[in-house]
């Protein structure tokens, strides 16, 4: 369960943290974001060692959990996921890699620059972007590749989140199959990469540039897109343009794009040759005592499901039918069953999977409960899809930290 609760952290060095944000001030665009100017600011308690964190809103944002500061890293309550279907903009989380980051973007000079392998190389302002074809809409599932990292046993390094790096939402824009249509790829593609406006801050640091399979890019699914549930992208979230790669895990989905390069070889950059790979074997796992001898790049969402309604420690009545809702979703397979258990995992019974909206987006799932004694529950809930996957019953481990799914559980207490 995650506790709020009051502390005193040194109100100075918040205000020097957030201030340089320009939050208090005018940024993003002239909106104003929101100091706790009169206390200290609230706090959360995650589940796991050294959990506590700060709630925090910078421009466009409601209170979210503060992971880190600089690059900001904002990490979604849980509870918002009860709230809708698709995860609100201003509660959506927020991932960067260097601190580097864009604070505002001048439409009237910003590019998107496509190149490389190409017949025809094109620099698009957002409006000749958009006039290139007729914009699509698709409700796909955001997720850092590190949610719930937090969780793993042993523990890794990187980010320590809990499980709100991930994100439901409606994807507007078009597809990339369309720009690179446009641009005329060269016979002798082997993939095309991608790069944002953030940049390190030190220039022999990697710029983060990732890479997809020619195939992949030209697939009709992965998207350029400009708006998410009906608005225009939040800053944070990737304004103007962020690339969509539905299904795969969010290290793929690079943020403020500026550049797109179509390669006749493949991309030997550090984020894709060395960061966010995972061990070469079905599982993509192994003991915390090896080392993988090799290993290859993360790719699709492995299963996942959450109970959204109740949040562990919390009391219920005795002899009282509860509907409890939840989460579920994969990487693009679709969801086919969930399953429910109160008793810790000795029995199960099937849930009711609520309206497809899409195979890469959340799908909802409601089953009934009732406690018949008092005591404490252990509520499980698990999820298979099309092809037969499902999740374990305990992390899979890999040292990155990466694509946790285990079984997730609720205790609630019934008197």
């Amino acid at each position: 369960m995650l506790k709020v609760k009051g502390v005193d952290p040194a109100r100075r060095q918040w205000l020097q943290t957030l201030g340089r944000w320009g939050l208090g001030a005018t940024a993003l665009g002239g909106l104003p974001g929101t100091l706790w100017a009169d206390e200290a600011p609230p706090m959360v308690e995650l589940p796991f060692a050294n959990g506590q964190r700060p709630l925090v809103a910078y421009p466009q944002k409601r209170p979210l959990i503060l992971l880190t500061s600089r690059p900001p890293q904002l990490e979604t309550p849980f509870s918002v996921f009860n709230e809708s279907l698709y995860t609100p903009n201003d509660a959506f989380f927020v991932r960067y890699h260097w601190s580097e980051v864009p604070t505002h973007v001048d439409l009237q000079t910003y590019r998107l620059q496509v190149g490389g392998h190409v017949k025809t190389p094109l620099s698009l302002s957002l409006e000749k972007l958009q006039a290139l074809g007729t914009a699509v809409e698709l409700p796909a599932v955001h997720q850092c590749s590190g949610n719930s990292r937090g969780k793993m046993m042993p523990r890794v390094n990187g980010g320590q989140a809990y499980s709100g790096l991930m994100g439901n939402a409606r994807w507007e824009g078009l597809p990339l199959k369309t720009l690179l249509e446009a641009a005329g790829v060269k016979a002798g593609a082997v993939q095309v990469s991608f790069d944002g406006l953030d940049h390190p801050p030190l220039q022999q640091s990697p710029d983060f540039v990732k890479a997809l399979d020619i195939d992949h890019a030209l697939d009709g699914e992965v998207m350029v897109a400009w708006r998410m549930n009906g608005a225009a992208l939040p800053l944070l979230n990737g304004y103007p343009l962020r690339l969509v790669v539905p299904g795969y895990y969010g290290t793929y989905w690079v943020k403020h794009l500026s550049s797109i390069q179509v390669l006749e070889k493949p991309f030997e950059g550090f984020w894709m040759e060395h960061a966010y790979r995972v061990p070469e074997d079905a599982c993509h796992c192994l003991s915390p005592d090896d080392t993988a001898k090799t290993s290859v790049p993360i790719a699709r969402f492995d299963v996942r499901s959450f109970i959204t309604s109740l949040a562990d420690g919390d009391r219920i009545q005795k002899g009282r039918t509860y509907t409890v809702r939840g989460i579920a979703f994969d990487g693009g397979y679709g969801i086919t069953e969930v399953a429910f258990s109160a008793d810790g995992g000795q029995r199960w019974q099937d849930a009711t999977l609520g309206r497809d909206v899409g195979r890469y987006a959340f799908r909802e799932w409601t089953v009934p409960f009732r406690a018949e004694h008092s005591g404490e529950y252990r509520l499980l809930v698990r999820a298979v899809n099309r092809i037969g996957q499902t999740q374990p019953q305990q992390a899979l481990w890999n040292p990155g930290g990466y694509m946790y799914n285990a079984t997730e559980h609720v205790r609630v207490v019934a008197g």
